[in-house]
């Protein structure tokens, strides 16, 4: 019997991303969830529904990067009650000749074995320079190389 443990839901799951398991990534999510991304890229809303969250958000990733080269791995978990903080990366090869090298953390709430909801934060800059290089110049983090300096501005072009 699989685990209804919030923390066992989400490893699960991050797993099955990891290892390309649609069944349990499917599985997973409860049929009404939602995933929020913050920020201004295109990817960037409030994803409704596992189908949505499944096919569109997460299966509208898949053509910015060139196959076989996702890598993800998990850093660690905290669970309090039906809430999990998950901290991974994720590295891949992309198909504008970038490289996405990135850390993100998940809030996910679990309830009756599924993940009911997921807010993720991450760098968006990179997102942007990664994998969407084509956005507006001020989002792309290549044009910023001073921008994650503590007590700096960023050096304009």
């Amino acid at each position: 019997m699989t685990s209804t443990d919030p923390r066992a839901v989400v490893v699960r799951y991050i797993e099955a991303v990891r290892d390309g398991d649609a069944e349990i990534i499917h599985d997973s999510f409860g049929p009404d969830a939602t995933w929020h991304y913050p920020g201004d890229l295109p990817i960037s809303k409030v994803w409704r529904g596992r189908d949505e969250i499944i096919d569109d958000f997460l299966g509208g990733m898949g053509p910015l990067l060139v196959p076989g080269t996702l890598e993800i791995a998990l850093v660690g978990t905290i669970a309090e009650g039906d809430r999990v903080v998950a901290e991974w990366t994720s590295r891949a090869e992309t198909v504008h000749g970038g490289t996405y090298d990135n850390r993100c953390i998940g809030v996910y709430t679990v309830r009756d074995g599924r993940i009911t909801g997921v807010v993720e934060y991450t760098d968006t800059r990179h997102v942007a320079a990664t994998l969407f290089p084509d956005l507006r110049p001020d989002l792309r983090s290549d044009l910023f190389p001073d921008h994650d300096v503590p007590g700096t501005a960023p050096k304009l072009p």
